[in-house]
């Protein structure tokens, strides 16, 4: 089959971008021929239909009057607005399927999130003129988002009850956890297949080669200090500020006091100028000024946090004589990997620790608890609670980032210890949520 597998973006690090390369090795393993379709250009080959890019500016700007409040337009001519980008996209996506003779589309998020009624309507109306095969990859939905609570306008709620996803047109719907399988029933009537994040674990493992040997000294890390990785984008959800909270516990003396003198998992010596240092690599994504909160809320903690969203990115290359590093690089430098999101569809980056065999720090978001946490991983838990302060931070109680710093510890000095839970972890990873799973449930569908 000819199979387009689609996104507002490809070749970036975000998760469902991730997911999508994943998908595209699995559906080529099967026999097929699979196509990008995304509206960004990137090194990855895509068919770019740029109306339907993620900073799109009237995609954008369409979205704020959606959403946000009606300022650049009437009722009407909103609609006039959506209707018309609506039709720039279907024609350019109707002319790839018939040129490309494509058999099956994946749509990815374009019909759950609530993003962009254009971008949904202008797809949906390309797929009814060519009569193509729809799975619908939904990994979360407007209705879990506050953003998407509050239409501007009666063919705004209309659009959202509608397309997201649509009801009248035979699809098939996977999405990503038991949550979203039992809210897609709940408030559409529509029957799905979950289908985990997976990862590859029969990749080659992650190492330090010629390449990313200096990754530390480009980050501008030395070798007295401990690099704890944050390798999601900077989103308000992911709750960074609860990683700097830990990185601020284990640089208190009374928690480095019992580890001075001796040695690190690697070889290096604890003394008493280690320090415990928070590298946050991601795109910055965030809202409500949320980079300036995490940068102050740093500061006020004295933690040394590191945001560089320009040194990583999906694959290695050189930029303007400087070395641009894979993701991958980041993981094989990291000590300690942080994921303290409070919310998640599932759980690309804890699947990325189990592969690199890495201690994580992780908040036990409810699609963690419900789907994840019954497999048996070791980790170091931030529990399950947080409150939202005044500033729209968010923080766990005191006495469990103290127990978090300190577990956090043991694994940093215990070298039997780690090492013995990463590989347990790597194995259960294995068994539950490698490329094998994904192409068993592919099958089905």
């Amino acid at each position: 089959m000819n199979i387009a597998l689609l996104h507002y973006r490809v070749g970036e690090t975000d998760g469902v971008s991730l997911e999508m390369d994943k998908w595209r090795q699995v559906l080529i393993s099967m026999g097929n021929q699979v196509f990008y379709v995304a509206g960004n250009h990137s090194k990855i080959d895509a068919y770019v239909i740029e109306e339907i890019g993620f900073n799109n500016p009237l995609d954008l700007k369409i979205a704020s009057n959606c959403y946000e409040k009606l300022i650049d337009y009437t009722p009407s001519s909103l609609k006039e607005a959506i209707e018309e980008q609506a039709k720039i996209i279907e024609n350019k996506l109707s002319h790839f399927i018939k040129t490309k003779k494509i058999d099956l589309i994946i749509p990815n998020n374009v019909f759950a999130l609530g993003r962009s009624i254009p971008i949904a309507k202008g797809i949906l109306n390309a797929i009814e003129q060519t009569h193509i095969q729809v799975i619908c990859h939904h990994h979360d939905f407007y209705w879990e988002r506050e953003r998407y609570s509050h239409p501007q306008t009666d063919y705004v709620l209309d659009s959202l009850n509608h397309l997201f996803p649509p009801i009248h047109y035979p699809m098939q719907h996977v999405v990503i956890n038991s949550y979203a399988q039992k809210s897609l029933m709940e408030k559409k009537g529509l029957t799905s297949t979950i289908v985990p994040n997976v990862f590859d674990f029969d990749l080659f493992p992650w190492i330090m080669d010629a390449y990313n040997a200096d990754f530390k000294e480009s980050l501008g890390v030395n070798q007295n200090q401990v690099l704890i990785l944050q390798a999601t984008r900077v989103v308000n959800r992911k709750a960074i500020e609860l990683a700097i909270d830990v990185v601020d516990q284990m640089n208190q003396m009374q928690h480095k006091r019992k580890w001075i003198g001796k040695k690190l998992y690697d070889g290096r010596t604890f003394d008493k100028d280690t320090e415990f240092v928070l590298a946050v690599l991601g795109l910055h994504e965030g809202t409500d000024h949320y980079e300036d909160k995490l940068i102050e809320h740093a500061a006020s903690k004295n933690v040394h946090m590191i945001m560089n969203p320009n040194l990583v990115d999906h694959t290695r290359y050189e930029k303007n004589n400087k070395k641009i590093y894979s993701l991958w690089d980041a993981y094989v430098h990291a000590d300690l990997i942080t994921y303290p999101s409070i919310y998640e569809g599932f759980g690309n980056q804890f699947l990325e620790g189990l592969f690199a065999k890495k201690p994580m720090i992780v908040f036990e978001y409810s699609v963690f608890e419900q789907d994840i946490k019954s497999k048996g991983f070791s980790y170091v838990s931030l529990g399950n609670t947080y409150i939202t302060k005044d500033n729209g931070l968010v923080e766990v109680e005191k006495k469990v980032t103290i127990q978090a710093a300190q577990q956090a510890m043991k694994y940093l000095c215990d070298t039997k210890y780690r090492n013995q839970e990463v590989e347990k972890n790597y194995r259960l990873g294995q068994l539950h949520y490698s490329m094998n799973t994904l192409k068993k449930i592919i099958e089905t569908l």
